[in-house]
C-alpha cells in the first residue's frame, strides 16, 4: 500500500471529520492508490464488458449501472455514420460521466466527435450545417422531448439583437423556431435591419452545441440534455483539421460505443502535446469566474476536482471526490428543474404539466429529508411556491420571476454548503485564494 496515499487518506479522513463530511476510507483508500498509478503513454483505459472506454481517471469515476438510460438517451442527441462521409464517437461528459461519485448528478451532459471526409474545408463545413440543421429538425419536439436551442456559427460582423449588442465572431444561438426559419431577424451595428441565415454562418461554424429538455417517464425526472460536437475535417490527404480550430482533448468523457476507437485513436494522436496543460489553464480561468465575479462554488468545486486529479493533487481530489457524495448535493437537482421548468413554460412546449409536478413533488421531499431548520423551510417554501404556480397558471403565462427568486435561493445554499467545506481545507482554500487573485 503506497505511503503517500495512506498520508493523503489520513489527512482527508481528518478533514472530513471536522467538516461532517461522510467518508467511505476503503473506497477512498482505492481510488487514491489507483489514481496515482502512472500509467506513462497508455492513458486510455477500455472496459470490454460495458463497451466503453475513456481516460484512466474518467474511468475510474464512471460507473456502468446507468450504462443502458445513457445509451437510450444518447439515440436522440447523437448524429449517425454516413459511411465514407462522416465518423462519429458519442461520448458522456460532465457529472453523468462520474455517476459513480456524482449521487445527484446535474444535466445528462453528451460530448460528440464529429469527423467529415471532404475534398475541400467549404464541402465539409455544408456537411456539418446540414447534419445539424438535419437533426434539430427531426428532434424539434415529441412525446418526450423538446429542442430548446442550438449553438452554431459565428456573427460574421457586430450585430445588435434584442436590445444587446454581440461582437464579431462571438457564438450565435439558435431557438427552435428560428432552426425551423432558417434565419434571424436582427440589426447590425448602427440599427439597421439585418438578416443573417443559416447559410451565412455555415464557413465558420465555431461552437457547436444543442440543447434538448427531456421527460424520462420511467423515472419521473425532467432533464436537460446536451450534446456538444467537436468536429474535424479530413482532407483527401488525411490531414485532419478542427472546424473551430481547436481539436479537444479527452480527459473527461466516457465513449459509449466501442466501436468508435479507431475515430477516437485517430483523432487522438492529433491532440497536441500541450493539451493537457491548456486544458487545467481554462479550467483555471472557469474556477476564477466561480469564486469571485459569478460566485458559484458548487460549479468550482466540480472543475477544481478535475484539476486536481489531473494534476497529481490526488489528496485534494479524494476530498472533493466524497463531497460530491453528500445528500445536501440533491439541491443541484432543485436548481436543475427550476431552470428546466422556466425553459418549458411556454406555449408551443410539449413537456406536459405533470411531469414538472411529480419531479417537484419528488425535489421537495428530497429536500425535506435532507436539509434541516431554517434551510429547509427556507427552500421547501420557494419550491411549494413554484409548485402552486404550475398547478394553477397556464403554460403560456410566464414564471421567470419567481424561478428566479426560488434559483437564487438554491443557488446561496449550495455556495454556503460547498464554500464552508472547502475552505475549511487549508490546501483547497489556499488554491482558491491563489486562483481568485490571478490574472490571465
Amino acid at each position: 500500500m503506497d505511503s503517500q496515499a495512506k498520508q493523503d487518506l489520513q489527512r482527508i479522513i481528518e478533514s472530513a471529520n471536522r467538516l461532517g463530511v461522510q467518508i467511505n476510507e476503503t473506497e477512498a483508500l482505492q481510488w487514491l492508490t489507483a489514481a496515482a498509478v502512472d500509467s506513462g503513454q497508455d492513458d486510455v483505459v477500455v472496459d470490454v464488458k460495458a463497451g466503453v472506454f475513456g481516460h484512466r481517471l474518467s474511468m475510474l469515476d464512471f460507473s456502468s449501472e446507468d450504462l443502458e438510460h445513457f445509451r437510450k438517451l444518447g439515440k436522440l442527441v447523437e448524429f449517425y455514420d454516413v459511411p465514407g462521409k462522416v465518423e462519429t464517437a458519442l461520448a458522456l461528459s460532465g457529472s453523468a460521466a462520474q455517476s459513480k461519485i456524482q449521487t445527484y448528478p446535474g444535466d445528462a451532459d453528451y460530448f460528440e466527435r464529429v469527423n467529415i471526409i471532404a475534398d475541400t474545408r467549404e464541402e465539409a463545413c455544408n456537411v456539418l450545417a446540414q447534419l445539424i440543421r438535419d437533426k434539430a429538425l427531426s428532434t424539434l419536439r415529441g412525446p418526450t422531448f423538446q429542442l430548446m436551442e442550438v449553438k452554431y456559427g459565428n456573427y460574421p460582423q457586430p450585430v445588435q439583437r434584442e436590445g444587446r449588442e454581440l461582437s464579431m465572431g462571438s457564438s450565435v444561438s439558435w431557438s427552435a423556431a428560428e432552426v425551423q426559419a432558417g434565419k434571424l431577424d436582427l440589426q447590425d451595428s448602427s440599427g439597421q435591419p439585418l438578416t443573417l441565415t443559416w447559410e451565412d454562418v455555415a464557413a465558420e461554424p465555431g461552437w457547436c452545441k444543442l440543447d434538448w429538455v427531456v421527460v424520462d417517464p420511467v423515472r419521473k425526472q425532467l432533464v436537460n440534455a446536451s450534446n456538444m460536437l467537436d468536429v474535424t475535417w479530413q482532407a483527401p490527404d488525411g490531414t485532419l483539421t478542427p472546424l473551430d480550430g481547436y481539436l479537444d482533448p479527452y480527459f473527461q468523457e466516457v465513449y459509449l460505443e466501442a466501436e468508435s476507437i479507431p475515430l477516437f485513436t485517430k483523432l487522438a494522436k492529433q491532440v497536441d502535446g500541450d493539451a493537457l496543460d491548456e486544458y487545467v489553464r481554462q479550467l483555471e480561468k472557469q474556477v476564477r469566474t466561480y469564486v469571485t465575479k459569478d460566485r458559484n462554488f458548487g460549479k468550482a468545486a466540480k472543475r477544481m476536482y478535475n484539476i486536481f486529479r489531473l494534476t497529481g493533487r490526488y489528496g485534494d481530489a479524494a476530498f472533493l471526490r466524497e463531497l460530491f457524495d453528500e445528500p445536501a448535493t440533491v439541491l443541484y437537482q432543485v436548481w436543475s428543474l427550476i431552470r428546466t421548468i422556466d425553459d418549458c413554460f411556454h406555449p408551443d412546449s410539449s413537456v406536459e404539466i405533470d411531469h414538472m409536478l411529480a419531479q417537484t413533488d419528488q425535489l421537495i421531499l428530497a429536500v425535506v429529508k435532507v436539509l434541516e431548520g431554517t434551510e429547509e423551510q427556507e427552500i421547501v417554501r420557494e419550491l411549494l411556491q413554484l409548485r402552486d404556480i404550475l398547478s394553477r397558471e397556464h403554460q403560456g403565462e410566464p414564471l421567470s420571476g419567481r424561478a428566479e427568486a426560488a434559483r437564487a435561493e438554491v443557488i446561496n445554499l449550495v455556495n454556503n454548503f460547498y464554500y464552508a467545506r472547502m475552505s475549511g481545507v487549508p490546501s483547497i482554500k489556499a488554491y482558491m485564494d491563489e486562483v481568485a487573485s490571478a490574472t490571465d
